[in-house]
């Protein structure tokens, strides 16, 4: 029992007690998934190229945005 105890450590992102001397692998992937989603949002309007040109959009965005149309008057 002595061994076990050196072993454990505390992860760093969500400060509970670790098994091992590292962080839990599911809040190293929800951190890593967080990060993904504040670039998404940082770079979306460059991705869609709103701010040029609204009209300008590509058929796959055209579609995106009127199946959300249809499913939100579905839900209203």
């Amino acid at each position: 029992m002595v061994g076990l105890k050196e072993d454990m450590g505390t992860c760093s992102i969500c400060r509970k007690i670790s098994a091992t001397d590292s962080d839990h692998l599911h809040c190293i992937e929800k951190r890593r998934i967080e990060l993904e989603n504040v670039q998404l949002k940082d770079t979306i309007t460059e991705k869609l190229d709103l701010e040029k040109d609204p009209n300008n959009m590509g058929k796959e965005i055209k579609a995106l945005l009127g199946h959300m149309n249809r499913e939100k008057e579905k839900s209203e």
